[in-house]
């Protein structure tokens, strides 16, 4: 098994199940003029969080980590024209290409994109726009990903999905000792979901263009 297999499988999968369409290979293109990391998720991973979506009708969802807008058309897509995608992103220049992205592909009327720090914003959310989202996604900074959950376990309905992006690491959340603030996030976020009562969780780790890695994914069962 390689890296290169990995990669040649992705391609299969994506240009028969979640081949991209103009607007989504300009958001990429886009990002990687503007020098934005490569860290965007695959085609296969925004189709995946479509079909989740649609399966619980989701007509809110909140994202946080918004980077170059790719995942958030894929999301705006999900809920369709009347419905809701709240995103957040930190780095204002990151912001501004996701506005044009988001844009091109039709979906501005349905996306609102708020800069600055999450853990700053997710408050004013919660107080002045309390109606509860179907769905979050969390892609942002893992040293805070158990922060992100308990917001998200607040600001979700029963009945809503939460998904964590990259919460394998390349392997590497099996060291305990790790003094990076990412494992040490994202183990502690396993810790909280283990023991949640208001949310069931399972996490699949996964190969690919992104090597080894993967996602959690709790359904939320009860009120905040």
């Amino acid at each position: 098994m390689s890296q290169e297999l990995w990669s040649s499988v992705d391609e299969f999968i994506c240009s028969l199940l979640a081949p991209e369409d103009a607007s989504l290979e300009a958001a990429l293109k886009a990002g990687t003029a503007a020098g934005l990391p490569p860290i965007s998720i695959t085609a296969n991973q925004g189709k995946l969080l479509m079909i989740l979506a649609h399966s619980i009708r989701a007509r809110r969802i909140l994202e946080i980590g918004t980077l170059g807008g790719y995942s958030t058309i894929w999301l705006a897509r999900a809920v369709g024209p009347a419905g809701r995608v709240v995103t957040m992103e930190i780095q204002p220049a990151h912001a501004e290409v996701a506005r044009q992205n988001v844009a091109r592909a039709g979906c501005d009327s349905i996306v609102e994109i708020q800069v600055g720090p999450a853990l700053d914003l997710l408050p004013g959310l919660a107080t002045h726009d309390p109606k509860p989202f179907d769905m979050v996604f969390i892609d942002a900074d893992k040293a805070a990903a158990p922060d992100y959950f308990a917001w998200a376990l607040r600001l979700t309905r029963p009945g809503g999905l939460i998904v964590v992006d990259n919460v394998v690491r390349e392997g590497n959340i099996l060291d305990a000792e790790s003094p990076d603030p990412s494992i040490v996030g994202i183990r502690r976020l396993y810790e909280i979901m283990s023991g949640e009562r208001r949310a069931v969780s399972t996490a699949i780790q996964t190969v690919g263009s992104k090597g080894l890695d993967g996602f959690s994914i709790s359904l939320v069962t009860a009120p905040a």
